[in-house]
C-alpha cells in the first residue's frame, strides 16, 4: 500500500495537514519502546488508498531527542514512498534547516509550503517555482488550517510515487564537500550498507560522529569498518584544522547557509513588513505587568465553563427534565445499579461484585468523561491558537528554579493547580506537550500533589466538621501547601532521582490562529477516547481486586449472628451500617487497617481511617463513602456530608488536629489508581508508577505525622 510520511517543525501546521488529509480515519498509539505518539491515518485518492504517517514534530534529525530519533528511524526503517516536508512559509529560513537534512537522506520528497496566507500578510512574496528548481523537490502551496491545497498536495505525492526522483545534493563548500564525496566513495564499496542507506548521508553522519551511523557501519561493513572509521576520523581532523572550529558547527553553518541562499534567491519583501496582529497581541499577553493577569483570567474562564458545562448547568434535555452531562452519566450508572438490586438477597456476593466492584468502579471513571472531554476541548483550542506557547514562555524562569520548565504549568493547572478542582489524569496526559523526557517525568511525578476535584469533598467535610468559621482560609492554606510540596518535590527529584543537566527551554512562539472546529473536535476525541479505553479498562480490573480485598473473608453465620445481636439489628439503617462496618473490619482490608495502627497512630489515624485511606487508593472519593459506612452513617452523598461532619465533630476520638492531618494526608498521598495507570503508560514503566505511589505516600505520612506530633506538643 502506498505510504506517505509527514515531517516538519513543531507549529508549522503539520498536524493540520495530517487532519485535513485523513479526517477521522486515524489511529493513535505509541512508537515501540518510547512515549512518543504515533498517528497513522488513511486517505483515498484517484482510486488508491494511501497510508499517512504523522511523524513527531522536530527541528532537526540529529538524533539528540526522542522525537528526532523516532522521525529519523521511521524514514529510514519504514521507507515511505514519499516524505511530505511541511514548511512554514512565514518562517522559511529556520524551517528549511530540516528540509536540508531530509534532502541529505536522498528520499523522494514533496514540500508543503504551508501558511502562505500568513506569509502574504507579512509582505512576503515567494517564488515557489524557482525554489522548487533550486532544491530539486516539488513544492505545493497549502493552508492546512483551511484545507486549501490538499488535492494538489496529494497529486504531487502520487506523481512522486509514480516517478520517484531524489532531491539535489546538498553542498557544504569545497573543502567539506570534497571530504564527504571521498568518504561516500569508500562507503559505496560496502554493499549491505548501500542497500539500506545513501552513502553520502552516512558520510555526513560519520563526520558528525553520529553514534547510530557508526554502529551501522560496524555492523554492516565487517572488516572494512575500521578503514572507514579511520578515514572519517582523518577527514574530520583535516576539516577542523583547515577551518579552526568544530566540524559539527561547520556542517550546521553550511546547512543554514544553504537555506539562507535559497531564501535570498526566492523571497522578496513588499515594502516594509507590517507588524502582524500576533506582535500586537503578544505586546499585551507576554508583558510582565499584564501577561500574568491575562493568564489568570484565561484559566479562570476555562475552569468556570468546564465545571459549569460539565456538572452545574443543566442544559441537556433528558429523562425527567434537564440534566448536566455529569448528571446523565450518574443517571445511567444509578440505573445500572438499580437493575441488579434484585440480586441483593438471593445472590449477595454476585450483587456486591456487580454493584460495588464493577458498576461503581467503571462509574467512577466514566463520571469524569464529560469534564475531561470539555477540558480537552478548551485546552486543544488554546493550543491551536498558539496561546499555550506564551504561557510556557512567561512562567519558564520561575519553574526552572525548581527543576521544571514553562510548559509544566499547563499540566499542573489542569490537575487542580488553581485550587478549584481538576483531575490528575488529564494533567499527566498534558505532559505530552513537554519535549524532553526528564522534564515530562518530573512533572508527572509531582502532578498528584495538586488538589484535584476528587479530594475536595473530603476537605469540605472535614473543614465543616472542625473549621466551620475558617472555610475560605483553610482552603487557601491547603492550596498553598499543595504548591509548596509540589515545587519542593520537583526540586528534590531533579537533583537526586531524575538527575542530569536541565535542558534549555527552546520554543517557537507561533503566530496566532483561529482553530478549525473540525480539527479541534478530532484532537479532543482522540484524547478522550484514549482515556476511556485505557484508563477505564485498568480501573475496572483493579476495582474488582479492591472489592475482593474489602469483601473477603466473610464472617461465619455464627459471627454474623453475634455481631447482629450486638448492634440490635432490627431494620434500622444506622445499625445495618454498623454491621457492615464490622464485616469490613473482618475483611482483608479491615485486618490490614488494624495491622497498620501501630504506625498510623503517629499521625492520629485508627483502623477506620486506615481502611478509608486504603479505599482511597482506588479513588479519593472512596475515603468519604468508607468513613460514612464505618461511622454507622450509611452511604454519604459527596454533596450532602453534614451528617458525617456532625458525627465526627462530636466524636471524642476526633479533634481539629486529627482532622487537619487527615486533610493533609489525603491531599498528598498516593495518586488514585487511574492516575497510577496513566503514569505507567506515559512513563513506559511500572517502576515509575510504583515510585510515584511510594514516595508520595512517604511524603504525606512524614508531614502528617510531623504536624500531628508537633500539634500534640503545643
Amino acid at each position: 500500500m502506498p505510504f506517505i510520511a509527514i515531517a516538519g517543525n513543531p507549529n508549522a501546521g503539520k498536524s493540520s495537514i495530517f487532519t485535513s488529509l485523513t479526517g477521522t480515519h486515524q489511529q493513535v498509539s505509541n512508537y515501540p519502546g518510547v512515549t512518543v505518539e504515533r498517528k497513522e491515518g488513511a486517505v483515498r485518492w484517484q482510486g488508491r488508498r494511501i497510508t499517512v504517517l504523522d511523524l513527531p514534530g522536530t527541528y532537526s534529525l540529529t538524533a539528540y531527542s526522542q522525537e528526532e530519533v523516532v522521525a529519523r528511524n521511521a524514514i529510514i526503517g519504514e521507507r515511505p514512498d514519499v516524505v511530505v516536508d511541511v514548511v512554514d512559509a512565514s518562517n522559511l529560513e529556520r524551517n528549511l534547516y530540516l528540509t536540508v537534512q531530509l534532502m541529505e537522506m536522498r528520499v523522494p520528497m514533496v514540500i508543503a509550503l504551508n501558511m502562505v496566507d500568513v506569509a502574504a500578510r507579512r509582505g512576503m512574496t515567494i517564488d515557489t517555482a524557482k525554489l522548487s528548481a533550486l532544491l530539486g523537490v516539488p513544492i505545493v502551496e497549502t493552508v492546512g488550517s483551511k484545507g486549501k491545497g490538499m488535492d494538489e498536495l496529494l497529486e504531487a505525492c502520487v506523481g512522486a510515487m509514480d516517478a520517484p526522483r531524489k532531491p539535489k545534493p546538498v553542498t557544504y563548500g569545497h573543502e567539506v564537500s570534497r571530504e564527504v564525496e571521498n568518504l561516500a566513495a569508500l562507503l559505496a564499496g560496502c554493499g549491505p550498507l548501500v542497500e539500506r542507506y545513501d552513502p553520502r548521508w552516512v558520510a555526513v553522519k560519520l563526520l558528525e560522529q553520529d553514534p547510530h551511523a557508526g554502529g551501522e557501519v560496524r555492523s554492516l561493513c565487517g572488516e572494512r569498518a575500521e578503514d572507514i572509521e579511520r578515514a572519517a576520523a582523518k577527514a574530520r581532523l583535516d576539516i577542523e584544522r583547515h577551518f579552526g572550529e568544530d566540524l559539527v558547527t561547520i556542517i550546521a553553518e553550511r546547512r543554514y547557509g544553504f537555506a539562507a541562499g535559497a531564501l535570498k534567491e526566492c523571497v522578496t519583501l513588499r515594502g516594509e513588513a507590517r507588524q502582524e496582529h500576533t506582535d500586537r497581541i503578544d505586546a499585551i499577553v507576554c508583558s510582565r505587568a499584564v501577561g500574568p493577569l491575562v493568564l489568570v483570567g484565561v484559566v479562570a474562564a476555562l475552569f468556570f465553563f468546564v465545571f459549569k458545562l460539565s456538572d452545574e448547568w443543566r442544559w441537556i434535555p433528558w429523562v425527567g427534565g434537564w440534566r448536566s452531562p455529569t448528571g446523565i452519566m450518574d443517571w445511567v450508572f444509578e440505573g445500572l445499579s438499580r437493575s441488579v438490586s434484585g440480586l441483593e438477597k438471593s445472590m449477595p456476593m454476585l450483587y456486591s461484585l456487580l454493584d460495588d466492584g464493577i458498576i461503581s468502579g467503571v462509574g467512577g471513571v466514566m463520571g469524569f468523561v464529560p469534564l475531561i472531554f470539555l477540558l480537552f476541548l478548551f485546552v486543544s483550542f488554546l493550543e491551536d491558537t498558539g496561546y499555550i506557547a506564551r504561557v510556557a514562555f512567561m512562567l519558564d524562569r520561575v519553574l526552572r528554579v525548581f527543576g521544571m520548565q514553562g510548559k509544566s504549568i499547563l499540566a499542573l493547572i489542569v490537575s487542580g493547580g488553581l485550587g478549584a478542582g481538576g483531575c490528575a489524569v488529564p494533567g499527566v496526559l498534558a505532559t505530552r506537550t513537554l519535549r524532553e523526557e526528564k522534564d515530562r517525568l518530573v512533572t508527572m511525578l509531582v502532578i498528584p500533589f495538586m488538589n484535584c476535584g476528587a479530594k475536595m469533598p473530603v476537605h469540605a467535610m472535614l473543614i465543616a466538621a472542625f473549621f466551620p468559621s475558617w472555610r475560605t482560609g483553610m482552603m487557601m492554606l491547603l492550596w498553598a501547601i499543595s504548591w509548596a510540596v509540589t515545587l519542593c518535590a520537583a526540586w528534590v527529584l531533579r537533583r537526586f532521582v531524575v538527575r542530569g543537566e536541565q535542558t534549555p527551554f527552546v520554543m517557537e512562539l507561533p503566530p496566532y490562529h483561529l482553530p478549525t472546529l473540525r480539527g479541534t473536535l478530532i484532537h479532543t476525541w482522540e484524547r478522550t477516547w484514549m482515556y476511556v479505553k485505557k484508563a477505564g479498562t485498568v480501573i475496572l480490573a483493579i476495582s474488582i481486586l479492591l472489592w475482593a480485598f474489602m469483601y473477603f473473608p466473610r464472617m461465619s453465620p455464627d459471627e454474623t449472628a453475634r455481631a447482629a445481636a450486638a448492634v440490635s439489628l432490627g431494620g434500622n439503617g444506622a445499625n445495618h451500617a454498623t454491621l457492615q462496618a464490622q464485616r469490613l473490619a473482618h475483611s482483608f482490608a479491615g485486618r490490614l487497617g488494624t495491622a497498620l495502627e501501630p504506625v498510623s497512630r503517629l499521625a492520629g489515624f485508627d483502623w477506620r481511617v486506615n481502611v478509608a485511606l486504603i479505599g482511597g487508593f482506588a479513588a479519593k472519593e472512596v475515603v468519604l463513602g468508607t468513613l460514612g459506612t464505618l461511622y454507622s452513617m450509611g452511604k454519604v452523598d459527596e454533596e450532602q456530608f453534614e451528617s458525617l461532619s456532625l458525627r465526627l465533630a462530636h466524636d471524642s476520638q476526633w479533634n481539629r488536629l486529627k482532622g487537619f492531618t487527615l486533610m493533609l494526608f489525603v491531599m498528598l498521598y498516593a495518586p488514585c489508581l487511574v492516575t497510577v495507570s496513566v503514569i505507567r503508560r506515559e512513563s513506559g514503566s511500572w517502576k515509575w508508577a510504583a515510585f510515584s505511589t511510594v514516595y508520595s505516600t512517604t511524603i504525606a505520612f512524614t508531614l502528617a505525622a510531623g504536624v500531628y506530633q508537633l500539634g500534640r506538643l503545643f
